[in-house]
């Protein structure tokens, strides 16, 4: 029962993972004018995808 308990999470992590980095991915994809268009910052952005994905 512990292994796959300790499966579960790993798999949970690297979904997380996986997430974060494809909302990074899209984030560090963006344009300056896109930010102005948006009136956004790549910091703040990156800190809200983290929190959505991590909690």
């Amino acid at each position: 029962m512990k292994i796959q308990n300790l499966i579960a999470r790993a798999q949970d992590r690297i979904a997380k993972r996986r997430q974060f980095n494809r909302l990074a991915d899209e984030i560090a994809s963006l344009s300056s004018r896109d930010l102005a268009d948006l009136r956004a910052d790549k910091t703040e952005m990156l800190r809200h995808a983290y929190q959505q994905v991590y909690g």
